[in-house]
C-alpha cells in the first residue's frame, strides 16, 4: 500500500498542470496594452481559467488604476522582504488574481541573489497553481526584460495602425526573434478606426516579418476605436464588465476565443528563467 501511494504521488507530481506563461508587450507606450491585457485576463477568468496577471510595467500600477483599486503590497515586498507571493496577490473580477509591480524589472536583477531566488521559488508555486500567467510588460525592451521574454511560452505584441507604431512593433519582434527564432509571437492591432486599417497594419507586419525574418506571426484580432474605452477608464471599470456589448468588448471576446483555439504549449518557464538569469 505504501509503495502504491508513493507511486500515485510520483505520477501526480509528474502530471501537475503547469501554467501557460504569456508576456504582453508593445514597441512603444500609449497603444492601450494594459487595458487590453486586463480585459483579456478577465475574459479568460470568466471561462473558469485560473488566471494570474503580473503588472511588470515601469513602476506604474496600471492594473490597479484600471480596476479602481490600490495595492498595499507589491512585487517589491516579495523581493525585498521575502514575503510569500500569495500575501501580495489581490483578487479581481471573476476570481482573477493580480500582482502589482511597483518596480522596474531592472531592479530585480540588482537585488541580492537570495532575494531573486526567493522570487523564483514563489513564482514556481504560481506556475503550479494557475492555468494562465500573463505579464504586462513595460513599453520597449531592456536587457533584463528580454530574459523574461525568452522564458515565457509566447509573446503577444500590441500595436496600432499608425506607421510609427507598426515600425516600433516590428523592431520589438525583430529583437525577440534575434534572441529566439522559435518564439511564438502573436499580434493584436488596437484602435482601428475601421477594420481595413487593422487588416492593412497586419498585412504590412506579416509581409515584413516573413520577408526579412522568415517569421510567421499569428493574428489574434483587431480592436476597434471605441468611445466606451475612455468611459470605462474614467470609471475605472473594465470595459468587458461595464460595456459588454460594446464593439471593443465584442472584439476582445473574439480575441479570447482565437487565443483559446490554439493548443497550449508549456515548455518549463521557471527553469528557462533560472538559466537565463544565471547567464548574467
Amino acid at each position: 500500500m505504501d509503495q502504491a501511494e508513493q507511486l500515485r504521488k510520483k505520477i501526480k507530481k509528474l502530471y501537475t498542470p503547469k501554467a501557460k506563461t504569456v508576456a504582453v508587450i508593445s514597441g512603444k507606450g500609449g497603444v492601450g496594452k494594459s487595458n487590453i491585457v486586463l480585459n483579456f485576463s478577465i475574459n479568460l477568468a470568466k471561462r473558469n481559467k485560473r488566471v494570474l496577471l503580473i503588472d511588470s510595467d515601469i513602476g506604474m500600477a496600471n492594473i490597479d488604476i484600471l480596476l479602481g483599486e490600490s495595492s498595499s503590497y507589491t512585487m517589491v515586498d516579495i523581493l525585498e522582504k521575502k514575503w510569500p507571493i500569495q500575501q501580495a496577490l489581490k483578487k479581481g473580477p471573476f476570481g482573477l488574481c493580480y500582482l502589482s509591480g511597483g518596480t522596474t524589472l531592472s531592479n530585480i536583477v540588482q537585488l541580492r541573489e537570495d532575494s531573486f531566488q526567493h522570487f523564483l521559488k514563489e513564482l514556481e508555486k504560481m506556475v503550479a497553481t494557475f492555468d494562465e500567467i500573463l505579464f504586462d510588460m513595460g513599453a520597449g525592451i531592456s536587457k533584463e526584460s528580454m530574459r523574461f521574454l525568452m522564458a515565457v511560452d509566447e509573446i503577444i505584441v500590441v500595436t496600432t495602425p499608425e506607421p510609427t507604431s507598426i515600425m516600433d512593433a516590428y523592431a520589438a519582434i525583430k529583437l525577440v526573434h534575434q534572441y529566439d527564432s522559435d518564439k511564438t509571437i502573436k499580434l493584436v492591432v488596437n484602435r482601428c478606426q475601421k477594420r481595413t486599417d487593422g487588416h492593412q497594419a497586419w498585412e504590412r507586419l506579416k509581409m515584413t516579418t516573413k520577408q526579412f525574418l522568415d517569421l510567421d506571426i499569428h493574428l489574434l484580432g483587431y480592436i476597434p476605436e471605441d468611445k466606451h474605452v475612455q468611459q470605462s477608464v474614467m470609471n475605472q471599470t473594465p470595459i468587458v464588465m461595464q460595456f459588454p456589448t460594446s464593439p471593443v468588448a465584442k472584439a476582445l471576446e473574439a480575441m479570447t476565443k482565437e487565443y483559446l483555439n490554439v493548443p497550449n504549449d508549456h515548455k518549463g518557464f521557471i527553469q528557462r528563467l533560472k538559466n537565463l538569469f544565471s547567464k548574467g
